[in-house]
């Protein structure tokens, strides 16, 4: 079932604020895709989601790889019969007030601060496509 990325309904939503363990899937250099699980934050009213991570994580060295450093990705959770994928191109930001505000949407998320990390960024995923059944 698709859904509108800037409009979702309000199950979808509240389902991406639940406490879930995600992946996120990245083309490889080779194309094939690199699946690891990560915690996302969706922000429909900016229209991306996020991702914290190390700058050395293969995941990020796989997105600056892409031509022009940005790549196509997709995030999903699921719990029982309810999934939630989205979809979009990635970009890692390095700059100190969009790591901040990652790391204050996924505290807010999954209720802890992560440990602070001089190496963080964030893949910051401009969505153009929801699917799921929440």
């Amino acid at each position: 079932m698709s859904h509108d990325v800037l409009n979702p309904t309000p199950e979808y939503l509240a389902f991406w604020r639940e406490r879930h363990v995600c992946t996120l899937t990245t083309p490889r250099p080779d194309g094939t895709p690199h699946v690891v699980p990560v915690g996302v934050t969706y922000d429909p009213v900016a229209g991306l989601a996020r991702v914290i991570s190390n700058r050395h994580s293969k995941k990020v060295r796989n997105i600056l790889a892409s031509p022009d450093g940005a790549a196509r990705v997709a995030v999903c959770q699921m719990e029982g019969r309810r999934w939630a994928t989205l979809e979009g191109r990635a970009v890692i930001r390095t700059d100190g007030a969009s790591v901040a505000d990652a790391v204050e949407r996924y505290a807010e998320r999954y209720g802890r601060t992560p440990s602070p990390n001089p190496d963080r960024v964030v893949m910051e995923i401009t969505l153009d496509r929801a699917m799921g059944r929440a």
